[in-house]
């Protein structure tokens, strides 16, 4: 139990940091915390015009969720720590980019983050999920659009491949957390003042 815990610990950590403020000084430009829908996340960063900051920071978040899991699953195990362990990890990470430590608990919405968090779990179940949002993204050119229907399918696709346990379950929670976040989002999407993919910070 104490094992489970200080993966779960170390996994908030890792999330707690911000790849789109360690980028955005990398290159030289503005906190993403303070312009377009100041989200410290990839599609924020984007629209300061720079798309190497944008990949980098996209990578970053993917990995630091999906190297909580491996390590979980490829360490834990030796400790004790089983699949409710990686369970725990799994939204601890998550939890980490929502709320770090680091930022005064005011992080991003987490798709990068889950995406990773997902090919942790399994590779093939991350490439449903990242087709899926590709798909919707080419056709409708709204990240939040695109992020908002991943989540509500990675459940299901999960169920599909592994059925109906304790990592569904967390993967259930950290999907209804993502669409939570995106609150606002949705509220654009539904007036039409959502921003696409691409444009500009204001």
């Amino acid at each position: 139990m104490l094992n489970t815990v200080l993966f779960a610990v170390v996994a908030y950590l890792i999330g707690s940091i911000s790849f789109a403020v360690l980028t955005s000084k990398m290159f030289g430009l503005a906190d993403p915390r303070t312009y377009g829908s100041k989200n410290p996340g990839a599609t924020n960063v984007l629209r300061a015009g720079n798309k190497k900051a944008a990949i980098l920071t996209l990578i970053g978040d993917a990995a630091k969720g999906w190297l909580a899991v491996w390590l979980t699953q490829r360490i834990g195990m030796q400790y004790g720590v089983g699949d409710g362990g990686v369970a725990l990890v799994a939204l601890a990470v998550f939890a980490g980019h929502l709320w770090p430590l680091y930022s005064r608990f005011v992080g991003g919405k987490g798709v990068a983050t889950a995406l990773g968090v997902l090919i942790g779990i399994s590779p093939w179940l991350g490439l449903a999920v990242l087709l899926t949002w590709l798909a919707v993204a080419f056709f409708s050119r709204y990240s939040s659009l695109s992020a908002l229907i991943a989540a509500l399918l990675a459940p299901f696709y999960y169920g599909l491949f592994f059925g109906f346990d304790i990592k569904f379950a967390a993967i259930l929670v950290m999907c209804g957390l993502l669409i939570y976040r995106h609150k606002k989002n949705i509220g654009n999407l539904l007036t039409g003042k959502e921003s696409k993919i691409g444009s500009k910070k204001k």
